[in-house]
């Protein structure tokens, strides 16, 4: 389904995984793209001293040639310096034009995700196409699309969501279901009453039924908080594929980000599409421009 992929690639397992994951959804005949972001723009962090460019250019290249040559895999090669790895991701997911961007999940611990940043919320964060997380050690697993899910709630965002799953389960002849949460405070003023037991689960009920008549979905409800559901759910998929509503960094200190949470907590494949990928039609391969080409910048 997806024409144009490009791989971040960070010398380690994560970009093993992610590499993984894409040879899977790269349509036939697509083109794929090896990325690689080193650390820092030499003009702003080093004084302008060209020969760290050069040197930290020449590593990116020596990963990003080892990669491809391991791997077995026609790819063009790009890499760029930016002290932040998702901009730089999607600074060259803009210049080849890709409509998917895949990435391993982060393997920091939780103080170095606050002290140094989380490349996978990054590259999540504002980006130019759909993206995908390959999960920790997906590279050492086998590889089948047997059950495809999707995160559904009835809105835009979802039903575009089901839409992609829709079309990739049939590519890959895999069984589609979809879950809704219901999630409501515990209690809610109405008057003096409150939800009980039987109303929550009328709400299941009804979610379900909701999913159930969109039809070739196999319908799963339950209520709770989003992210935690949907990751117990991800444990029985080989992708789930989440809309996104790009709230954007000052909108996600407010509502949180369900898509962020999942990438580090779902048991399988996350694709999350996000509102830049709905509004682009799916571009077809560049024709002309050779295969394993090298563009650093």
């Amino acid at each position: 389904m997806f024409n144009k992929v490009i791989v971040g690639i960070d010398g380690q397992e994560g970009g093993q995984d992610a590499l993984a994951l894409a040879r899977l959804l790269l349509a036939d005949g697509g083109q794929l793209t090896l990325a690689y972001v080193y650390p820092g723009d030499p003009f702003v962090w080093r004084g302008g001293n060209p020969a760290y460019h050069a040197v930290e250019a020449d590593d990116a290249k020596a990963v990003l040639e080892l990669t491809r040559r391991e791997a077995d895999v026609d790819a063009q090669l790009r890499y760029v310096g930016d002290p932040n790895v998702g901009r730089g991701l999607h600074v060259l997911a803009e210049d080849v034009g890709a409509d998917l961007l895949v990435v391993g999940s982060s393997r920091r611990g939780l103080m170095s995700r606050v002290m140094m940043g989380d490349d996978t919320r990054a590259a999540l964060n504002g980006a130019p196409c759909a993206v995908a997380v390959a999960p920790a050690g997906y590279a050492k697993e086998p590889k089948a699309m047997r059950e495809i899910g999707v995160g559904y709630n009835g809105s835009p965002e979802s039903e575009h969501a089901l839409s992609v799953a829709r079309e990739l389960a049939r590519e890959h002849g895999a069984k589609l279901s979809a879950f809704e949460v219901v999630s409501v405070p515990t209690f809610i003023e109405h008057g003096r009453s409150a939800v009980d037991g039987a109303q929550v689960g009328d709400l299941v009920v009804q979610a379900r039924e909701r999913i159930a008549a969109l039809g070739g979905v196999e319908a799963h409800a339950a209520y709770g908080r989003p992210p935690e559901e949907l990751a117990l759910y991800s444990a029985s998929l080989d992708l789930l594929v989440l809309g996104s509503r790009d709230y954007g960094p000052i909108g996600r200190l407010v509502h949180g980000s369900t898509s962020q949470d999942l990438a580090r907590m779902a048991r399988c494949p996350l694709l999350v599409l996000t509102r830049a990928a709905r509004r682009a039609e799916v571009p077809e391969p560049t024709l002309g421009e050779p295969q394993g080409a090298l563009a650093g910048q």
